[in-house]
């Protein structure tokens, strides 16, 4: 039974030799809002793409409150069959008994991908292509959303089926229903509780049922609270949003679960089912608008690649990387790519470089600017010129794009200087990406520098609001603490620090002036000296204020001692195992295992700076 899957990030380590063959000529397609490239036909290609921009309006007129466009570009990989799809898929999806893949979509910072198979079997011709397009318009409720919802979604609204006059929603699902009534439902509180880790996510077997069985509870509370006019399903929305337990949040919202069981199994042996109808005219869509160009295996090899960096098949899309640049050393995009690798692989200065190449190749090219500047930050070289020009040229050329916006206040933060610039950079962030609560951080360190604690304690308030994850809403408690705290003290709020027109800060007419950010204990500078790597267990981890980090990597003989001034850019991957929501160095690394790459520091009483940090299990 195939299914489809949808990915935030995935953080497998793999070693899967696969050969890369040609096809005879790629082809790629843009309409208005997607760009797709295809090994099929220009004709099949502009029919995908064309079905895309159909359920794009149909998210806009149904959901006008949603941003419907994200910043970052939409990239289709359309593949004719199971071989190409092989090639390309996670590896934990690769051999026997694992679930066959139709589509996946995978969102990276810096772009949203969707791979589609073209030959995968399905009871309506565009299903896959509506489910994958749900699961980018969900793309940022990874960090609350449980799987079941997010996945039973996906399978409702890929049965869509446009018409001339009007859209049907939530056709019934004749594969899910047969299905279940064969093998039987799983107890709720199961399917509640499965994550990405979870056999029911990655096995035929086991996942075939909480496909089926995801599709057939959200049908069901859909259409009957549509019916009853009732809204158990937000009620439970909003109860994860706050990371309620899964479970604990279904009995608040929809009552004893072994009756909601019993009305579910029951549901699935009924003779007949309703369906939703929207009633609109016909999307303005043209389809002659879309704009087609055939590729060189070398562009379409890069993209491919790219894509293999983003669900961490290493090995590989280094190999084919290798292979475009030997035939194409100035392919802007195969650059990029090969800076994305290096930048998993932790090696932060090669990343730079690749970057740095890819941006003279293509200096149009904002993901190339803004990765050169994103890199060299996170080495702490916040002094090259050629940083903040990269950041610059990435707003202008995508203005949409928040992390570059947040990216160069935070380079004016560090260097103390055109502060004011710094948060009007954060504010543009926090408007472009209102749920992302790391800008919301980086610009309430930015008022507290400023003296302005009001503020700070007004921005951090609002930000409580926000549904992020576990770990950072735990951030903005503490940091919201230490407002609370210096204010405690007798600090001036707000009219302490003006802002002089000249743009620079002027501190001189401040009333009081306190220290909340003291020198940092060790040297804030380039991790240019010599690397070395330490195997082991992660402990004495401390934090403090803004964003320093110590910790020590015992290794079975002497502890190896780093440290980082912003841990906020360490480079932090996983081996073995996917991470749940995003983790906070501060409290998640204590105890784990991790190969740590740092380098020598002209501060000699500490082995050095932390650059990377593999986690494993």
């Amino acid at each position: 039974m195939s299914r489809r899957i949808g990915i935030l990030l995935l953080l497998w380590a793999c070693s899967c030799a696969l050969a890369f063959a040609g096809p005879e000529q790629w082809v790629e397609v843009k309409s208005p809002h997607f760009t797709l490239i295809t090994d099929s036909s220009d004709k099949q290609g502009r029919r995908i793409l064309d079905q895309f921009e159909r359920m794009r309006w149909l998210f806009q007129t149904m959901f006008p409150a949603f941003k419907v466009d994200p910043p970052q570009p939409i990239l289709v990989i359309a593949v004719r069959n199971g071989k190409d799809m092989e090639a390309l898929e996670p590896a934990a999806y690769l051999g026997r008994g694992k679930l066959l893949l139709a589509g996946l979509f995978l969102s990276t910072p810096d772009k949203n991908y969707v791979l589609l198979r073209l030959d995968a079997e399905g009871e309506h011709p565009y299903d896959t292509i509506y489910h994958e397009y749900t699961h980018l318009q969900f793309r940022d409720a990874g960090g609350w959303m449980p799987i079941w919802l997010n996945e039973g979604f996906a399978e409702f609204l890929q049965n869509t089926e446009f018409r001339d006059k009007d859209v049907i929603l939530g056709e019934p699902s004749a594969d899910n229903i047969y299905y279940l009534r064969e093998h039987g439902l799983i107890p709720l509180a199961t399917l509640f509780k499965v994550d990405y880790k979870s056999p029911y996510y990655h096995e035929e077997d086991k996942g075939s049922v909480f496909y089926a069985e995801s599709w057939a509870l959200t049908h069901f509370l859909e259409l009957s609270d549509k019916q009853a006019g009732t809204h158990r399903v937000p009620d439970y929305v909003n109860l994860v949003r706050r990371h309620e337990d899964p479970v604990a949040a279904a009995q608040a919202a929809f009552g004893d679960l072994g009756k909601l069981q019993s009305a579910l199994d029951s549901y699935i042996s009924r003779a007949n089912y309703q369906e939703l109808r929207l009633s609109s005219a016909a999307a303005p869509i043209d389809e002659s608008t879309y704009q087609s160009r055939p590729l060189t295996a070398g562009q379409a090899d890069a993209r491919r690649a790219d894509f293999l960096v983003g669900v961490d098949r290493k090995p590989d899309a280094r190999a084919l990387l290798d292979s475009v640049l030997k035939a194409d050393p100035a392919n802007a995009e195969a650059d990029t790519a090969m800076g994305d690798l290096e930048s998993r692989e932790g090696d932060l200065a090669a990343a730079r470089g690749w970057y740095a190449k890819a941006a003279v190749n293509s200096p149009q090219d904002f993901q190339a600017n803004y990765n050169f500047a994103a890199s060299a930050l996170r080495s702490g070289n916040s002094s090259d010129p050629q940083v903040e020009a990269s950041l610059r040229a990435a707003i202008q050329v995508n203005p949409g794009f928040a992390p570059a916006y947040d990216q160069l206040g935070m380079l004016f933060a560090m260097r103390h200087e055109h502060l004011d610039e710094a948060y009007t950079l954060y504010t543009r962030a926090m408007q472009l990406d209102p749920g992302n609560l790391i800008y919301r951080l980086n610009a309430s360190s930015l008022l507290m520098t400023l003296g302005r604690y009001d503020d700070a304690t007004t921005l951090l308030t609002a930000s409580l609001k926000v549904q992020g994850s576990a770990n950072e809403m735990e951030m903005v408690k503490s940091r919201m603490a230490q407002v609370q705290s210096i204010q405690a003290l007798g600090a001036r709020p707000s009219a302490m620090v003006t802002a002089a027109p000249t743009g620079v800060v002027d501190v001189a007419k401040a009333d009081t002036v306190v220290d909340i950010a003291p020198a940092p204990k060790h040297p804030t500078e380039a991790a240019t000296g010599p690397k070395h790597a330490a195997v082991g267990v992660i402990r004495q981890v401390k934090c403090s204020y803004p964003a320093e980090i110590e910790f020590q990597v015992q290794t079975g003989k002497t502890p190896v001692e780093v440290y980082s001034n912003n841990y906020f850019k360490i480079d932090v991957t996983a081996s073995g195992f996917n991470p749940t929501g995003d983790m906070n160095p501060c409290n998640a690394f204590e105890g784990m295992k991790a190969r740590v790459q740092y380098a020598e520091s002209s501060d000699k009483s500490i082995d050095g700076q932390v650059v990377a940090v593999e986690l494993r299990k």
